[in-house]
């Protein structure tokens, strides 16, 4: 469990990381350190198994939502973003509703009579 956590977050970092060879360097060192400081534990243990699964969180968050942008030449604010095959794209649909939400006090079963 803990080897294909391992491999998953160095698989994610490598993929969000193309082309930024310090973040993927500094990625892979924070994998490892983190790998190596619970090497200890045991693997049935509460802590290794939450270890695993952040590991885990943290490799899917890698490879869906991290997307690196790098400033275009010339352009001080334009970004180059690269979005790949595995980056999750969403229609937005949620945040448009969650604005269209009224969340008054008064819509709650506590403050009617």
């Amino acid at each position: 469990m803990a080897l294909a956590a391992y491999r998953h977050l160095l698989r994610a970092a490598r993929i969000a990381f193309e082309g930024d060879a310090y973040r993927l360097t500094a990625a892979r060192k924070a994998a490892r350190d983190g790998f190596e400081s619970s090497r200890a534990l045991k693997p049935d243990s509460e802590e290794a198994v939450n270890n695993i699964v952040h590991a885990e969180a943290v490799s899917k968050f890698l490879m869906e939502n991290l997307v690196q942008g790098k400033a275009m030449d010339g352009e001080a604010e334009r970004y180059k973003l690269r979005i790949h095959e595995r980056t999750e794209r969403g229609d937005n649909e949620s945040i448009k509703l969650a604005g269209k939400k009224k969340s008054h006090p008064t819509n709650t079963k506590a403050f009617r009579s």
